[in-house]
């Protein structure tokens, strides 16, 4: 599914296209509808930029069983584990 914001939205709002998907991102995630993994992918960020981005913000990090299990493959990946 594909959401449209128009130009003039972003423009009122005075963000960018990344920064909203970040505030989406973060506002889904303090409710709870996110977990980390899903909620950095939206934001475009990698796990410690997100992470980071939430510590600015004073949200605490919520480590759920999808992240660990995203943390076990790129582990995997990475051929330490």
């Amino acid at each position: 599914m594909s959401v449209i914001i128009p130009d003039d939205i972003l423009t009122a709002a005075k963000m960018s296209e990344s920064e909203l998907k970040l505030e989406i991102a973060i506002l889904l995630f303090k409710d709870k509808k996110l977990s980390t993994g899903k909620a950095r992918q939206l934001a475009g960020m990698n796990l410690l930029e997100f992470q980071g981005e939430l510590a600015t913000r004073g949200i605490c990090v919520n480590y759920d069983v999808e992240d660990f299990q995203e943390d076990l493959k790129n582990l995997r990946e990475l051929g330490q584990l």
